[in-house]
Formats: structure tokens, sequence, C-alpha cells
């Protein structure tokens, strides 16, 4: 298993999506509010945190290799303390692009004895407009002709940044250059995802997206609805996590169920981003799919032992691994 994580440190991963900065009010509950049957929250401390596609990032850059994120922020203050964050982490800001009249996302969890009690989103969800597409395609063909990329990323949350003509163009440059494309879709786009090394989504977006209802406990109807997904993408793999249940697998040759590791679960915010972030290491570091998906399941696992959206642990993860059968 050091040998895996070793080579981790050799790869580039390009992130392309929709990033955010998650804004946390920790605080105590001891009265309900008088105005309305609602806890007051009393705010001890308040933390940003980057979100979304950055957090992928963050999970790439916990494991060893270098991430390279493509995305779209606002001209805002948020967006400014989003720069902000980057840089603290030292994570590059060459694939980030500035529009003018778009707000930053912003999630805003307020917690009360280490449980979420509401989350505020601000942001939108209309396309990025035609001058931002330009430069960003631009600022992606430039990172993919001057540096070594070893796997691609879609991150994707329906924000506006990721579309069907993005989709097409980067998975047909990628297909060219033999470059690893794993893709974390959301509704709007997910049919447009054709061609790609792995599709990663979870049980609701396989429901939404085939629209057809799927009990995970029959075998069946997971391995039929997966056979029609993957042969609508042309994918060569099909991941579907499955909470409680495990990850199902499906190759061009092999399905396999792997189960779920057994978690004292805290908070499951940004198991997905884990997930996609150590499958794309491992495939593009040489692993096979099924001992690939069984490792993404592990770090998805661990991270939902923590309260927010936190990046893997890369001692924890390797120590887990080493003492599992993966």
């Amino acid at each position: 298993m050091n040998n895996l994580f070793n080579k981790f440190n050799a790869l580039t991963v390009l992130i392309i999506g929709d990033v955010m900065m998650d804004t946390y009010l920790w605080g105590k509950v001891e009265r309900i509010s008088p105005e309305a049957p609602v806890p007051i929250v009393s705010v001890h401390k308040k933390e940003n945190r980057l979100g979304g596609a950055a957090n992928v990032a963050l999970n790439i850059q916990a494991l060893g290799a270098k991430p390279i994120i493509c995305s779209v922020i606002g001209d805002d203050t948020e967006g400014t303390e989003f720069l902000n964050l980057l840089k603290k982490q030292t994570l590059s800001q060459e694939g980030i692009i500035i529009e003018s009249n778009r707000p930053t996302t912003v999630k805003t969890r307020i917690i009360g004895h280490n449980q979420q009690i509401v989350r505020v989103d601000s942001e939108t969800d209309k396309q990025i407009i035609n001058e931002s597409f330009n430069s960003l395609m631009e600022t992606i063909r430039k990172i993919i002709s001057e540096q070594h990329i070893d796997a691609i990323i879609f991150e994707d949350y329906d924000k506006g940044v990721i579309s069907e003509e993005l989709i097409w163009e980067i998975v047909t440059l990628a297909n060219q250059k033999n470059i690893i494309t794993v893709v974390d879709p959301k509704k709007r786009n997910f049919l447009y995802y054709q061609n790609v090394t792995l599709f990663k989504p979870n049980l609701k977006e396989l429901k939404d997206g085939l629209k057809q209802d799927i009990d995970p406990r029959n075998p069946h109807e997971i391995e039929s609805a997966v056979a029609i997904l993957q042969a609508k993408l042309n994918a060569k793999v099909l991941m579907v996590t499955l909470s409680e249940l495990g990850v199902f697998i499906s190759s061009e040759n092999e399905q396999k169920l792997i189960p779920a590791h057994i978690r004292d679960i805290a908070d499951v915010s940004g198991a997905g981003d884990t997930v996609i972030a150590t499958t794309a290491l491992c495939l593009a570091a040489g692993l096979d799919v099924f001992k690939t998906a069984a490792l993404a399941n592990l770090a998805g696992g661990l991270v939902c032992e923590q309260v927010g959206v936190v990046p893997i642990s890369f001692e924890l993860l390797l120590k887990e691994a080493e003492s599992s059968i993966i």
C-alpha cells in the first residue's frame, strides 16, 4: 500500500467544476427564541473553508498529489475570501476565472453542539456568461498543453460552470491525450458525460438521471440500471455509491458490490468529494477499478466521522488501508 500512496506524489490532477466557500458558525443552543419556535444559537466561532470542487482539490493535495482547479467565481467579497483561502492552502489560482455580477457560491452551516441546525445557501445556478466560458476553456487548454496532467475530475454541482459544450470539448481532448476522466455528476448534465473513464453517481443521481425508481437492496435492479446508463454514456467504468450499502462497480468485463465499512457517522458532507479524489488518484496510479472503489469507499467513510466538510487524512487512510483487505 505504501508503494501506491508514494505514486500519488508524482501525479497532477485537473479539477473542473463548481467551487464554493463553506462557512461555519459554531455555537451553543441554550434556549428557544421567543419570536418563533426555533433554537437560538450563541455563536462562539466563525470559520471559512474551501468547498465544492475546491474541497476535491484539498483531498487531492492531502493525498500527496498536485491539484489544479479550473472554475469561475464572483467579483465580490466572498470571491476575494475564496482566493485568500486558496493562497493559505498553497493552491494555484491559475485556473480561476472571475466573473463580474456573479455571486460566489457560499454555503453557511450553523452548528449547535456539533450538530447542524440549518444551512443557508447564497448562490446562482445560471450558466456562466460566454466571456467566462471562453476564458475558462482557453485556460484549461493552456494547462493541458503546458503541463503533464494525469487525470481530470469533473466536479459538477449544477451551479453553472460545467455545460454540455465544455464536457464534449474537454473529454475529447483528454481522450486524444490518454488522460483519465472521472465524473462526480449532478442532474443537469447527467447524460452529457459521454466516453469518460469513470462515472460516479450516487443512488439518487442514478434514479433522477434515468428517471426510474431503483431498489438498492435488489441487485438485479441496480445491475439493470447501471447497464442502461453505461450503454447511454459509453463509460468504461460506472461506480454507484449506495451509502451504507457500499459501492456498486461495473467495468467492461465485471460487476461487483463492495460493502461499506461500519462507521460512527457524524456528517456526510463532503464524502463524495473525498471518494472522487481518491478514485482519480488510484486510477492514475494504475490500481485496478475494484481495489480503487474499495479504497475510495474507505476514504469516504473516514471523513463521515468528522463534523463539517473536511479532506481525508493521508496517515489515517494509509493506516486503515493497510489493516483492511484492500
